[in-house]
């Protein structure tokens, strides 16, 4: 009886003082991190460059007649010397027939005055050949000779011309678009095609004349395709001596090796590595802003609690997914990479028991995000 009329006491006593139990704290909240490390951070610059060969020439002749024959098709591959467009060469064969007939007479003439010398210094020697007549077959000889060298250089200036008519390529390369037909007349200024090699070609770039003064000879040059990925690399040979005066630009050039079946003239994206170094990098989507200021959530380790805590830091340059962090955070540190929109400075977490992933070079952390 006693015991019953204590607990009522009891439940009345509770009843007017009006106070409720405390609620019991939440658990803390689970959470994806990531843990800093130095990765490489490149500086770079993207940009438009054209490509151009080494060796590209428009074919000209060199002397003027009708097209012949024309050797080539557009687009064929052809090697030093291969015959490209004929002219016309009839008149110069002439011609060369007549300086070869010029040149047998000056060598039939020149053996007669070489017998008639003969002849004129055994008279001579007997007293039958004044010095007078001597001298004058002497001098036909000389004259003979002079006239035979004569048509013999007549000869080989027409055997020379004669070359002439067939344009053949200079070096081995790719023929363009053929611009003649058969029957056109050409003179020295028509052009008849042009021959490149695409084996090694040359991009220029246009770069802004602050970032061309850290340039060096082994600064990297990265050709792209459409999607970014690099098709080849080199490193800048010619770094422009001055600057375009209307733009403010400087040209650089790298040459490379043609393995990505590139074409002379084209338009394509090139990235220059301005400079390579370590650096810490924080995923894009673990960074959180007030006022502009940029913070991450830090996971920390306090009076035997986890919690977060709200640091700001200083960011550099954004890669793929990441940003360079220059102040703030030191390598080793745990980023909160989840649960952003909910976590504060203090917040109690828990960390996931998944490994946890170093954020990449590229920025792209492991783990699930929220």
């Amino acid at each position: 009886m006693k015991t019953v009329w204590s607990m009522a006491v009891m439940m009345a006593v509770a009843g007017c003082s009006g106070q409720k139990p405390a609620p019991a704290a939440p658990p803390p909240r689970e959470i994806d991190v990531v843990s800093l490390a130095p990765r490489e951070v490149r500086d770079t610059g993207e940009y438009l460059g054209s490509l151009l060969s080494r060796q590209s020439v428009t074919v000209l002749p060199q002397v003027g007649g009708y097209v012949r024959r024309i050797h080539v098709r557009p687009g064929q591959q052809v090697e030093t010397g291969t015959p490209l467009v004929e002219v016309d060469a009839r008149e110069d064969t002439a011609a060369l027939d007549s300086a070869q007939a010029q040149l047998s007479s000056t060598k039939v003439n020149l053996e007669l005055s070489r017998r008639t010398l003969a002849r004129t210094e055994a008279l001579n020697k007997e007293g039958l050949a004044s010095a007078q007549e001597l001298e004058a077959a002497r001098a036909q000889v000389e004259a003979a000779d002079a006239a035979s060298r004569s048509s013999a250089a007549q000869v080989t200036q027409r055997q020379v011309q004669l070359q002439f008519n067939v344009v053949r390529a200079p070096f081995a390369g790719t023929v363009g678009d053929v611009l003649v037909r058969l029957g056109d007349f050409v003179n020295a200024t028509t052009p008849l095609t042009s021959v490149a090699q695409a084996d090694v070609l040359e991009v220029s770039v246009s770069v802004p004349s602050s970032r061309a003064r850290s340039l060096k000879p082994d600064t990297a040059v990265e050709i792209l395709d459409a999607k970014g990925k690099v098709l080849l690399t080199s490193t800048v040979f010619f770094v422009a001596p001055q600057a375009d005066p209307r733009t403010q630009l400087v040209e650089v050039k790298a040459a490379f090796r043609n393995t990505g079946g590139l074409r002379p003239n084209e338009m394509v994206r090139a990235r220059m590595v301005y400079s390579v170094r370590d650096a810490l990098q924080i995923p894009a989507l673990a960074v959180v802003r007030q006022s502009g200021q940029p913070f991450a959530l830090v996971v920390q380790e306090k009076d035997g609690k986890t919690a977060v805590e709200r640091r700001p830091i200083t960011l550099g340059a954004l890669g793929e997914m990441a940003y360079v962090v220059e102040k703030g955070l030191e390598a080793g540190d745990l980023v909160a990479i989840s649960s952003m929109q909910a976590l504060r400075d203090g917040t109690p977490v828990k960390v996931k028991a998944a490994p946890r992933a170093e954020a990449s070079a590229g920025g792209t952390p492991f783990g699930s995000s929220r």
